[in-house]
Formats: C-alpha cells, structure tokens, sequence
C-alpha cells in the first residue's frame, strides 16, 4: 500500500507511491552522452578562451594556466555595483537587486565530470567553494550565499564545461528562514539539533544509508521527495559551510566525488543537482542548525499534482535507491 512520509527538516509531505514504484535499475540513463573534446575553441571556459568572459576574480594557478578559474558570470542575475535600498509601499516590498553572481570554473577539461577528478581536484574545488563565500559574506550588502552546480539539460545547465556557480543575495529566502526557525523551535522543545537527529537515526537503521568516510555520511532521506536525492552530511555539528577545518574539506570533496561516481556508474551519467544548504556566516556556532550538501539527480519531472499541491509523488522506495547505490564500486 502507499504510504506518506513526512519530511522532518523539511516538514513536507511525500507520497511513497510503492504500487508504481519502479526498480532502481529502471531509473538508469537510457541516451549516452555526445563525446565531447578536452579542449573546444568556442568555450569561453577552456584554457586560452579567457578574454571570452569577464576577468578572473580568483584562480588557483597551474605551472601551465589555472586549475580552479572564477569569473563573473556574464549574465548574472544581479548586480555587483549598487546600494542594498529596501522600499516598502502598502503591501509591496522591493529591494535592489544588488548581489554576487559568479562562474567557477572547475577544470581545464571541457570534456572531464566531477565523477571523473581526482580527490586532489575536487578538494581544490571545494576550497574555492569556501574562499569565495567567505568573500562573499563579507559584504555587507549580502545576506545569503548559495553554492551549486547544475550538470545536464534537465539540470539547468547551459554550457557543457564543468562549472559550478555561486549566488549571494541582499535577503534570506523564505525557504531558508523558516528551516532556520523550524530548527531553533525543534532545540528549544526537545534541546536538540534536528539534523543531528536525524543523521544519528539514519546512522542507528543504516537502510539508507550511501556512504561513511570520517567526518561525513551520504544517505537518501526517509522522505526524500524525487528518486535518488540524497544528503551528505558531516558528523560534527557545524551551522555554517565556513565553519570546515581543512582535513574536513578534503574529506568531503573524497565522498561527493565518490557519491557523484556512484551515479555516474550505476545511473548512467543523469542530470543532477547539487547545493550547499548552510545557514549565513552570522550563525555560525549556533546549536540548532546544521549544514549539509543536497544532490539531486533529475530522474523525474514536476507535473500537475506537484505544482497544485506542493506534495510530491515519489515512484521510488529510498530504501531501494540507497541499496542499489551502495551496490555500484567507485574508487
């Protein structure tokens, strides 16, 4: 029979649809991927194509060019130039559309995916990650940051170099602010950290559970919305990103690289989704939150239900997923 699961850090509905729920198998890529060249001419991401976009405004250098290369996007979303002015009239609400939007630039292959880097690689990805939301934080015009990569078509991706973006905006999010909110009231009734609780609970039933290195654990949720979505979490209680030592930043780009290898591998290369979900560097050290990373292959599409409701039908069984994925070998 299907089942609702209610998603606690969430606090959403997910209907468990186990009559049509389809085998793991059945979620893997059918169309291969076009080869695609490591170097193209007309990318403006690849070595020596760097007068095709703004100048650089961090790099980690190479003996030959760069490794890690962050520019400004060149449509970016918001403006770096500007004031942070709120206007309120009646029940309208503005606010300039000041912020940071940049490209990172994860590689000089335009043909190579995070599954196919090396730890080194990653870690030096995730390193930018932190260098430039702390930079980013330190602008007083931002009030929150979001890391995140889109890899694919499906996934919002519109230029196939291996790329990760950053966004920092002048307003916490609705969404945010009430996880920030749901989470403190979760502490002062229970003297808790929800997350906590719940990697401690996936940790005890070990069903979903993806992957363990020393200082994360990967695991597809309970409630987990869409097939495959899957958390990594770090063991130690931290609100913010920021908050990483630099042996925990090396472990994580080890266990995203590997989660990542595991969709590769064993789901084909899908289009997926990941982001940095922490709370802004002005909560750092509070008890109640708790950052971690979402990845989210995109498997299935939003339809009729979904956008009426807010509730999504998940044909999959998460306990199946995370088998299936512990099942697929990466190094």
């Amino acid at each position: 029979m299907p089942e609702l699961r209610y998603n606690v850090i969430t606090r959403e509905w997910v209907v468990i649809a186990t009559e049509r729920a389809q085998r793991p198998d059945q979620f893997v890529r059918k169309e291969k991927r076009k080869a695609l060249p490591e170097y193209d001419p007309k990318c403006p991401f690849c070595p020596g194509n760097e007068a095709m976009t703004p100048p650089e405004t961090y790099v980690v250098p190479d003996t030959k060019s760069w490794r890690v290369r962050v520019t400004p996007n060149k449509f970016a979303a918001l403006s770096y130039e500007g004031e942070r002015k709120r206007t309120v009239q009646g029940i309208r609400r503005t606010v300039t559309g000041v912020g940071i939007h940049e490209v990172l630039v994860e590689t000089p292959a335009h043909n190579k995916t995070t599954a196919l880097l090396s730890d080194h690689e990653v870690e030096l990805i995730i390193q930018t990650y932190l260098h430039r939301f702390k930079f980013a934080s330190s602008d007083p015009r931002i009030e929150q940051v979001t890391i995140f990569k889109n890899h694919g078509e499906a996934a919002g991706t519109s230029l196939e170099h291996p790329h990760s973006q950053m966004i920092a905006i002048p307003v916490i999010t609705s969404q945010l602010r009430d996880r920030l909110t749901h989470a403190l009231e979760h502490f002062d009734e229970f003297g808790e950290c929800i997350f906590c609780r719940v990697l401690s609970q996936e940790q005890k039933e070990g069903t979903r559970l993806v992957l363990e290195t020393e200082h994360f654990v990967a695991f597809v949720q309970f409630a987990t919305l869409t097939p495959f979505s899957m958390l990594i979490m770090p063991r130690r209680h931290m609100a913010c990103f920021v908050e990483m030592r630099d042996a925990e930043a090396a472990d994580l780009a080890r266990i995203l690289r590997r989660s990542l290898a595991k969709f590769y591998f064993g789901l084909g290369d899908p289009d997926f989704n990941y982001a940095v979900r922490t709370a802004p560097t002005e909560y750092s050290g509070v008890k109640y939150y708790h950052w971690y990373v979402s990845i989210i292959p995109r498997l299935t599409r939003m339809a009729g239900f979904e956008l009426g409701s807010g509730m999504f039908i998940n044909v999959s069984l998460p306990e199946e997923n995370a088998s299936f994925l512990r099942g697929i070998k990466v190094d």
